[in-house]
């Protein structure tokens, strides 16, 4: 007989499906397993989105407060990446909204992004020291170009450029219709084309 309160979609045999109605049981070592799955995808989105180290860290510990109280309402209408990446998007955004109205709003510099992300150099790049410096410039520029963008512009630049989600993924996380992202898109490159035009060289 099937359990009334179990996942309605665990029948069909969904890879995660097991994972989360041990999650949705209150089971710890499921809970400690999502949680590795899925920790350095919300810090670095987290990052990406709000441009503090600190900050970011907190939000995914919300992030996955959040996950836990309402993993019973999932129902797998979309992956379960999907859904987290939505919980971080909206949570940032909250966040933001706060900054924003008591004026406070950082940016990652370079050397905090390489201390997070690692050197832009690949191994064996023995880059000139003017070069390197250039580089540094226009990947400053371009951090400060991310951090002025509005929230929802700066969201699909980092999903579709950094995270590599597909139009349908963006479209689902932030819960409109792919042209809206593609618009969405369109405005956010020609904004940092615009602005990133007069330290190319």
């Amino acid at each position: 007989m099937k359990d009334a309160g179990a996942l309605g979609w665990v029948e069909v045999g969904h890879p995660e499906a097991v994972l989360i109605e041990r999650c949705a049981a209150g089971e710890a070592s499921a809970c400690a397993e999502l949680v590795a799955g899925h920790e350095r995808m919300v810090y670095q989105l987290a990052l990406h989105l709000l441009g503090d180290r600190d900050e970011a860290l907190d939000l995914s510990q919300e992030v996955f407060f959040s996950v836990f109280r309402t993993i019973r309402t999932f129902r797998g209408q979309s992956a379960l990446k999907t859904w987290i990446y939505r919980i971080v998007i909206n949570q940032a955004r909250n966040r933001q909204r706060w900054w924003r109205r008591r004026h406070k709003a950082n940016q990652v510099s370079l050397d905090q992004h390489v201390a997070t992300h690692g050197d832009l150099r690949q191994p064996g790049d023995h880059t000139a020291p003017d070069r390197a410096y250039a580089r540094k410039q226009l990947a400053d520029r371009l951090w400060a170009a991310l951090d002025q963008l509005p929230f929802d512009q700066r969201t699909v630049i980092v999903l579709r450029e950094v995270d590599g989600l597909s139009y349908e993924e963006i479209a689902d996380s932030l819960g409109v219709a792919i042209g809206t992202v593609k618009s969405r898109l369109t405005r956010a490159r020609q904004t940092l084309r615009d602005e990133l035009r007069e330290v190319r060289p």
